[in-house]
């Protein structure tokens, strides 16, 4: 069975087996235990990450000190930080392994290489950012549209692996919420 990756890619585009061989030349496997960072803020975002397996999350830190994680990345999610990947400049975010964890990575130089080859690749990134960036655009809408308990319910209904899967403190900071509200949030659904 071909890795997740080309799996993936194969849902986008279609490739030759050769050419799935060669894609997967550029990219680095990369094993991380849980809670190691791939990203602090300040330094340069070398790669994207493709997650075979495991959970990674963005977060920053906020005026108070207070981490406030903005995506998460489980199986077949790509994450990083785009901004900083394709300007070469410091990053403002963290990327950091919610569980142990097993990624592709792709370098800046490895990236463009792969692009000027298999301009296929080009058209499988576009379709994978449009994706991402809608995604996006949901979660701003329901920040600032839907109550907390709405956004909670319809996060649960949309993302029933995350609430399983994610301790509840990461997953209150993605929300929006403290621990303590979301711990109150799950009692009156269970009631």
């Amino acid at each position: 069975m071909p890795p997740p990756l080309i799996v993936h890619i194969s849902r986008y585009v279609q490739l030759t087996e050769q050419a799935a061989g060669d894609i997967l030349s550029y990219f680095e496997p990369v094993q991380v235990p849980r809670k190691q960072n791939l990203l602090e803020e300040g330094r340069i975002c070398r790669n994207h990450f493709f997650v075979s397996r495991g959970c990674l999350r963005m977060f920053f830190v906020n005026e108070k000190g207070v981490e406030q994680t903005t995506q998460f990345a489980i199986e077949n999610w790509w994450l990083s930080d785009y901004s900083s990947f394709s300007t070469q400049k410091p990053s403002e975010f963290y990327i950091q392994s919610v569980e142990r964890s097993e990624l592709m990575a792709l370098s800046h130089a490895a990236q463009n290489e792969m692009l000027a080859k298999f301009p296929e690749m080009e058209r499988y990134f576009h379709m994978i950012h449009q994706r991402a960036h809608a995604a996006a655009q949901f979660r701003i809408r329901a920040l600032y549209s839907q109550s907390k308990e709405a956004m909670y319910q319809q996060f649960c209904e949309k993302h029933p692996e995350f609430v399983q899967r994610v301790p509840q403190y990461l997953l209150a900071s993605f929300l929006g919420f403290t621990p303590e509200y979301l711990s109150e949030l799950r009692r009156r659904r269970v009631s």
